[in-house]
C-alpha cells in the first residue's frame, strides 16, 4: 500500500491510501493577499505566525509555505524569495511543529528551504516542464524528500484528462530514472473551476482513480479551485472533499480555518438589529452577538471543509471507532460555550 512519509522535528504524517485524509494548510502564501504581500516587504511576519497557528489548532497536519511575493522595491524574485523563504519556515518550526510543504516556483527558493527544514519536508511541486524535470528532480533525489508532481507540462494545462494523465506517468517514469519510488510522489492531477467546465468534478473524481490503480501513487489537489468563481464557494467546497476522497485522492492543499467576522460585518448587522427595532443586553459582546445571529466566531474555528474531512475519514473507516470526530465535535461544543439550542436550555420530553 502506498504511503508517503513526511516529517517534522518530531512528528511523523503519512499520506496514503488507508490514511486519514491529509489536510495541507494553505494559508501562509502572499498570492492573492496584498496585505500579507505588504507586510512580508516590510518584515512584518506576524500574519503568517497568526495563520500558522490557527491552521494547525483547526486540524491542519502539515503546512504549505508560499514565499512568492513581488517586492515593489526589487521586483526579482530569484533574489528576494529564497532568504524570505527561509526566514518564514525558521520562523513557522518556532511556533508548530508540523511537516512542512515547502512551495515555489523558483528552484534557488526550494533549495533555500531544504536547507533549514526540520525533518522530511514535502516539496512543491515539479511538472512536466523539461526545464522544471531538470531543476528540481536532482533536489528531491539530493534531500530524499517527496515532491507534489503537477499534471501540466510545456503545452500549458490540458482540458483532456488522458493527457493530464499521460503528463503525471511521465513525472513518475522521469523521477524513477532518478532512483526516486513511486510512493514519493504526489500527483495534482489539476482540479479545473467547475464554473467553467461542467465535467471538472467527473474529470478529477476519474482521474484520481486512474492515478492510484495504474501508478499508485498519492495525490492532492488544490482543493477551493472547484469552487472559483462561484457564490457560496464554502458549499462547494464541503461536497467535493468528501467526494474526492471517497474517489481516492489522499491528499489536499486548503484552508482549514473558518476566518473571524470582521468588525464591519459586525456593525452592519448590529444596525440592521437595531433598526428592526430588536433590543439586546447592552452586556453582550461581539462573540455572543454574532454567536446568537449565526454569523459564525469572532476568533479563527475549525471551517465548514474541516467538518467535511472528518466526516468522510469516518465515513470511509480512517478514523476507528469515530474518536476523531468526536473530539473536533466536543472541541467544537466548547467554542461555542457549550451551548444547546437559542437559550441554551433542553426542553423535557413530554410525559
Amino acid at each position: 500500500m502506498t504511503r508517503t512519509i513526511l516529517e517534522s522535528a518530531t512528528k511523523s504524517v503519512t499520506i496514503g491510501f488507508d490514511e486519514p485524509f491529509c489536510v495541507i494548510g494553505e494559508r501562509i502564501n502572499p498570492t492573492g493577499r496584498k496585505l500579507l504581500a505588504a507586510q512580508l516587504e516590510a518584515g512584518d511576519f506576524s500574519t503568517v505566525e497568526a495563520d500558522a497557528v490557527a491552521q494547525v489548532a483547526a486540524g491542519a497536519a502539515v503546512l504549505d509555505i508560499n514565499a512568492g511575493v513581488v517586492y515593489n522595491s526589487n521586483p526579482n524574485p530569484n533574489e528576494t524569495e529564497p532568504p524570505l523563504m527561509r526566514k518564514i519556515i525558521e520562523l513557522v518550526q518556532g511556533l508548530v511543529d508540523v511537516p512542512l510543504c515547502i512551495d515555489s516556483s523558483v528552484p534557488a527558493a526550494l533549495e533555500e528551504g531544504l536547507k533549514v527544514a526540520r525533518g522530511r519536508p514535502l516539496l512543491n511541486s515539479v511538472t512536466g516542464e523539461e526545464e522544471r524535470l531538470e531543476a528540481i528532480l536532482p533536489l528531491v533525489k539530493k534531500y530524499n524528500v517527496p515532491v507534489v508532481a503537477i499534471s501540466n507540462d510545456d503545452t500549458g494545462i490540458s482540458e483532456d484528462p488522458d493527457v493530464r494523465f499521460a503528463v503525471a506517468k511521465k513525472i513518475v517514469e522521469r523521477a524513477a530514472d532518478y532512483g526516486i519510488p513511486a510512493h514519493d510522489i504526489v500527483v495534482d492531477p489539476l482540479v479545473m473551476p467547475i464554473g467553467a467546465m461542467a465535467t471538472a468534478g467527473e474529470q478529477v473524481f476519474a482521474l484520481v482513480r486512474r492515478l492510484r490503480e495504474e501508478l499508485g501513487v498519492n495525490t492532492t489537489c488544490g482543493a477551493s479551485n472547484i469552487s472559483f468563481g462561484l457564490p457560496n464557494r464554502h458549499g462547494i467546497n464541503k461536497a467535493f472533499l468528501p467526494m474526492a476522497i471517497g474517489a481516492g485522492m489522499t491528499s489536499a492543499i486548503m484552508n482549514p480555518v473558518a476566518l473571524p467576522v470582521s468588525q464591519k460585518k459586525i456593525a452592519e448587522k448590529r444596525a440592521e438589529v437595531e433598526a428592526a427595532g430588536i433590543v439586546l443586553p447592552p452586556e453582550m459582546d461581539d462573540e455572543a452577538f454574532v454567536t446568537l445571529f449565526g454569523m459564525g466566531s469572532t476568533r479563527p474555528r475549525p471551517g465548514a471543509e474541516m467538518e467535511a474531512v472528518r466526516a468522510a475519514n469516518l465515513l470511509t473507516n480512517r478514523d476507528p471507532n469515530g474518536a476523531e470526530w468526536i473530539a473536533f465535535n466536543s472541541a467544537a461544543g466548547k467554542a461555542q460555550g457549550g451551548r444547546s439550542g437559542r437559550g441554551g436550555r433542553r426542553r423535557r420530553g413530554r410525559g
